[in-house]
């Protein structure tokens, strides 16, 4: 089922109303106002994203949105159909499996690398970052605990100083919450919450070997929490009378 356009630019942001002056300024704004509205579940997998109404929002010409749109396709986060335009992208179930074995994979290695050499600095940050998470959950805020969730994967790949890898997981991460999204996750905010905190107690403790296995069980657990393996396979099956009528 396709959904309309919901997109909303930040008006906390300096560059609001940005016109077609600074041509590259203005197609990063759209491309991070559309990836921050898929992480904060805004926009749905299936939403149509119209060029003109885009264009509308954030006062440029089509053809920066249009610039904006096939960089967020080669990201994977929406797709372009011929003759009918853009859509957020509606991932596969093996797209979604691939997903979360690259991010078990880089994860992993993350931290077994930064257990050995994080700071007493760097630990204070994560917790404060905790915090933010826990009063987020604690108050519903969904799109703040969404946005936050994830981030605490992106401070950690900043934290051992690897930008490149810090991009990576965040381009991954909005797959994740794609993912997410289209598969009905039951792994709840809490639940991951908790698990953060242990990964952190894990490498203030420079604990690399539990580290390593708590970041593994974290992505695995939500992963298995994801609807992955439907339970009707084919139409037959769908269409069959129920046992009861």
């Amino acid at each position: 089922m396709r959904h309309s356009t919901t997109l909303m630019p930040n008006p906390l942001d300096p560059g609001h109303g940005l016109s077609t002056a600074d041509p590259p300024s203005a197609t990063q704004r759209i491309v991070d106002a559309i990836t921050t509205a898929i992480v904060e579940r805004r926009l749905m997998p299936g939403t149509k994203l119209a060029e003109q109404p885009i264009a509308d929002i954030f006062n440029v010409s089509r053809t920066l949105v249009r610039q904006a749109l096939m960089q967020l396709s080669r990201d994977r986060l929406i797709t372009l159909e011929p003759a009918r335009g853009a859509f957020v992208a509606q991932p596969s179930v093996e797209e979604a499996r691939q997903v979360f074995a690259v991010r078990r994979m880089l994860e992993t290695a993350l931290v077994q690398q930064l257990a050995p050499r994080i700071t007493p600095a760097q630990i204070e940050e994560l917790r404060a970052h905790l915090v933010a998470e826990r009063e987020a959950v604690l108050r519903t805020d969904v799109p703040g605990r969404t946005r936050l969730l994830a981030d605490f994967h992106v401070v950690l790949a900043r934290q051992l100083g690897n930008a490149v890898l810090a991009q990576l997981l965040t381009d991954l991460l909005s797959r994740s919450s794609l993912i997410s999204l289209m598969y009905q996750s039951s792994h709840s905010a809490e639940h991951s919450q908790d698990e953060h905190v242990a990964i952190v107690e894990a490498l203030a403790r420079h604990d690399g070997e539990a580290a390593v296995a708590l970041m593994a069980a974290h992505i695995g657990s939500v992963e298995r929490n994801l609807s992955l393996n439907p339970r009707i396979h084919d139409l037959a099956s769908a269409l069959a009378p129920s046992p009861l009528d």
